[in-house]
């Protein structure tokens, strides 16, 4: 098991000064599991956020107890100026119930969501007026980024009776930068070529992997190390950040091991990141 660590305070605030000092970087911060705090100038964006413990009260004494291991990095409700928040998916750990109301006591975001599930987030707490519904191929634009929604297989390519999209990845455009989140995701056909085609500069995948036993529960997994790694390979794209882990013990990998299993990658730039630590990203040139 993960040792659990101390809980730290991100400089989130647009008032903070920016850590790399210079305006072609993007700062990003892991959040735990698959969220990640992105930031550009006066930007400010969240991606699947779980920074509550809702889920431990809801499966606690079951056969998979949601009992964190690291604590929120963060308290939602001293989030202030944040832009957007980007949901892939309606599960609790991306759409956090316990955290979304809190996110909007200090700044006025927008949250992006799955078309498919845009009444849930509703019941989550969303104001309708400030969700903005998304399917695979569409973009959505705003002053500072941009946000393309690929398709996402958790652990298949899944669709709602309108033939909209429950999962799904985002390529977010800030800063100069492209970054492909892919959401809870497993490999499906053409996933690298369609992420090859979006000219992508850094990739932030789940590498917890998956099995039987997890998905026969109602738990499906994600890609494995190997398989993030022949993603990034085939399309292209120059870094990735490993994530997906540390959160609950039923569904986690080790970063000891998976800093193992990088030592000897030398063609990726590759990151196991720390809770909280800030690291930058540029973009590539082509």
């Amino acid at each position: 098991m993960l040792e659990q660590e101390m809980s730290v305070t991100l400089p989130i605030d647009p008032g903070f000064p920016h850590p790399a000092g210079t305006e072609d970087e993007v700062v990003l911060w892991w959040l735990g599991q698959a969220g990640f705090a992105l930031r550009h100038g006066q930007t400010l964006l969240f991606i699947d956020p779980y920074l509550s413990d809702v889920l431990a009260d809801k499966y606690r004494g079951r056969l998979f107890p949601h009992t964190r291991m690291q604590p929120p990095p963060v308290n939602p409700s001293d989030v202030v100026g944040l832009t957007a928040v980007l949901c892939t998916h309606g599960h609790t750990d991306h759409m956090d119930l316990g955290a979304i109301p809190y996110l909007q006591s200090r700044s006025d975001p927008l949250f992006v969501v799955p078309r498919a599930e845009a009444s849930k987030g509703v019941s989550r707490g969303i104001p309708p007026a400030r969700l903005v519904g998304m399917d695979a191929g569409e973009t959505f634009e705003a002053p500072g980024y941009r946000v393309t929604a690929v398709p996402a297989a958790h652990e298949e390519l899944t669709e709602d009776a309108y033939g909209q999209n429950l999962f799904l990845g985002y390529v977010i455009e800030i800063g100069g930068v492209r970054i492909y989140h892919s959401g809870d995701c497993a490999p499906y056909p053409g996933q690298h070529q369609l992420v090859a085609s979006l000219d992508v500069d850094l990739a932030l995948l789940p590498v917890n992997g998956r099995d039987a036993h997890r998905r026969g529960n109602g738990v499906p997994g994600n890609l494995t190390l190997d398989e993030g790694l022949a993603l990034v390979r085939a399309a292209g794209v120059p870094r990735l950040v490993c994530h997906h882990w540390g959160m609950f013990a039923f569904n986690t990998a080790h970063p000891a091991q998976l800093r193992a299993q990088l030592a000897s990658v030398d063609d990726i730039e590759w990151r196991v990141p720390s809770l909280g630590e800030a690291f930058t990203a540029t973009a590539v040139g082509r």
